[in-house]
């Protein structure tokens, strides 16, 4: 498994990384047996980063990943995430503390190398979403975090880049963040683009263009800010044609029905070139450099050899990118 760097931590991850989230969700629904062979495949393969959240199974893939990796005395850099209640924001910073000792407690950890806030960015409290004030502010979520690091007890602090586009890019130009969660696939590659490609009458004319996270790969080079790809997969669509039900939308803007639109004509224009349906959207990813790592979450240990598969045959040929890119600006032969 080839390593990359991550932004100014200097931390050298490897290209995948190991997802135990809710849309792949081996080490939430996975059995026992299963859950284990995964980690110990994982750590042959040289994946040296787990990434969990509070959230997913209501602690359950916490829980699972610090028992296994306690048991195969595993010691790789792990990530976990937690989420303000925008409708208790009285004293955030005790709310990050809180809830990190809990996340320790079902990690089996004394510290954890990366806090990652996972609310969406926008102008207002609501939903799942924080304002920026409640973020950046002198008792914002950030200054929580930081707090955590002044007590030894986090390395790096990051966040999810969902919500708006503008204020995620704010967030990164703060200079306060180590890592940053980008939206990145071939059917939305937008994160990745300098200028926006399409103009208001164009994406009126067009059937879906989806969220637009034009300039978000740009500022994380820019303040050094180390990049984890996700939604590689578009939660499966472009993994596979099954369905599992777990294809939830988390951006703006688009449907299901568009992902699965747009993957359509990807995979006509491509074929079978270059992999598998996954192997080929995780190429893609891998194909830009400003990406330290995927976030690669499996259902079963079949997916996760064909992810690590993929991986080793290393980024898609320019010919591809260039093909996916003039499908990009066609919305996927949309009419």
């Amino acid at each position: 498994m080839k390593k990359r760097r991550l932004g100014k931590t200097n931390a050298e991850v490897s290209e995948l990384i190991f997802g135990c989230g809710n849309v792949g969700g081996i080490m939430i629904r996975g059995d026992e047996d299963v859950m284990k062979t995964a980690v110990q495949k994982a750590l042959e393969a040289g994946i040296n980063w787990f990434d969990t959240a509070a959230g997913y199974g209501d602690g359950k893939s916490e829980e699972n990943l610090g028992r296994l990796l306690k048991e195969l005395d595993a010691k790789p850099y792990v990530s976990t995430k937690l989420r303000i209640d925008p409708e208790n924001t009285d004293d955030i910073p005790g709310q990050v503390e809180r809830m990190l000792h809990e996340s320790l407690e079902r990690l089996q950890l004394d510290n954890i190398d990366l806090i990652q806030l996972h609310n969406g960015i926008e102008g207002v409290d609501g939903g799942r979403s924080l304002c920026t004030d409640n973020i950046l502010g002198r008792e914002g979520a950030i200054y929580g975090m930081e707090r955590l690091r002044d007590q030894g007890l986090v390395k790096w602090i990051g966040m999810t880049a969902l919500g708006d586009s503008s204020l995620c890019k704010r967030m990164i130009e703060s200079g306060r963040l180590d890592t940053a969660q980008v939206y990145f696939n071939m059917i939305n590659p937008t994160a990745g683009h300098a200028q926006p490609r399409h103009s208001s009458s164009q994406m009126r004319k067009k059937k879906s263009t989806g969220q637009d996270f034009t300039g978000i790969l740009h500022a994380c080079e820019e303040f050094d800010v180390g990049v984890v790809a996700i939604r590689t997969l578009a939660a499966g669509v472009l993994a596979t044609d099954q369905r599992h039900g777990r294809e939830s939308v988390i951006t703006k803007g688009n449907t299901l029905e568009d992902d699965e639109r747009k993957a359509a004509g990807a995979f006509s224009t491509l074929g079978n070139k270059y992999g598998t349906k996954a192997q080929t959207a995780l190429r893609f990813a891998l194909s830009n450099s400003k990406v330290s790592c995927i976030d690669f979450a499996v259902a079963d240990l079949d997916q996760f050899d064909e992810g690590i598969q993929g991986a080793e045959q290393g980024p898609l040929p320019a010919d591809a990118i260039h093909a996916l890119d003039d499908l990009y600006n066609e919305d996927f032969s949309a009419t």
